[in-house]
């Protein structure tokens, strides 16, 4: 066999191994936060120490943190083959309706008309890229039958609102946009690319998604350590 030709095997073979290492990795990185999610939705009182604070600043971050409670999936994360998470999930470990949500960041609020536990908020100057315009996004604000849990100051339709970084938005729910088949309850909330045209891309594909940990100062993303539950405990409520 020619060198040329096991140059090219090895480099394909180093690849594919590369690849399966880094699925394997995922997996194993998904499955030691699933485990504690469920540890913590199964006793929140014994956790506590994994829940950080609404309104809270990690050092020189550019957001707050939107909710109280444990962040337990994060960007990256994936739940079925294909799919990676796009953004981060905030468990509170209490009931639907019990847990405020707030803006992270000032902004100008949307929520369409179809929109029942979701609203959008534009960012026109992205605070750790100045060029761009970003777009974040706050879902699951509703009970299992769909009933609203967002605040009355945006009712569906409201268009370009602005609101300052710590308003309230709603309270967290399990909504997960089918009627009575609820999720667990709890903040999903992730950083959406701008499309270049002033409107926001399809929260549904990561790709179109940015990942959060500089904006928060906190390791959000999947290459981080499994077995650290990401938390903050500078409170700054300015």
């Amino acid at each position: 066999m020619k060198k040329p030709l096991l140059w090219i095997i090895l480099i394909l073979s180093m690849g594919l191994v590369f690849g399966f290492y880094r699925i394997f990795r995922t997996i194993f990185a998904q499955n030691k936060r699933t485990e504690k999610v469920f540890s913590f939705l199964r006793n929140p009182e014994r956790h506590q120490d994994w829940v950080s604070p609404a309104l809270t600043r990690c050092g020189d971050a550019p957001f707050i943190l939107p909710s109280t409670g444990m962040i337990g999936f994060i960007w990256g994360d994936s739940f079925r083959p294909g799919h990676q998470h796009q953004g981060i999930d905030i468990f509170s470990g209490a009931n639907v309706g019990e847990t405020p949500v707030y803006a992270v960041y000032d902004g100008y609020l949307t929520r369409l008309p179809e929109w029942k536990s979701t609203v959008i908020i534009r960012i026109p100057v992205d605070p750790i890229r100045p060029g761009r315009q970003i777009w974040t996004y706050y879902t699951h604000m509703a009970d299992p039958s769909g009933r609203s849990l967002i605040s009355d100051m945006f009712p569906p339709g409201t268009t370009e609102k602005y609101v300052s970084a710590g308003s309230l938005l709603g309270l967290q729910g399990n909504y997960s946009g089918t009627p009575d088949n609820p999720t667990g309850v709890h903040l999903h909330f992730s950083i959406v690319r701008d499309d270049g045209q002033g409107m926001f891309l399809n929260e549904l594909d990561k790709r179109n998604t940015i990942d959060p940990s500089p904006y928060f100062n906190l390791p959000l993303n999947i290459t981080e350590n499994p077995d650290q539950v990401p938390i903050c405990d500078q409170t700054d409520t300015n």
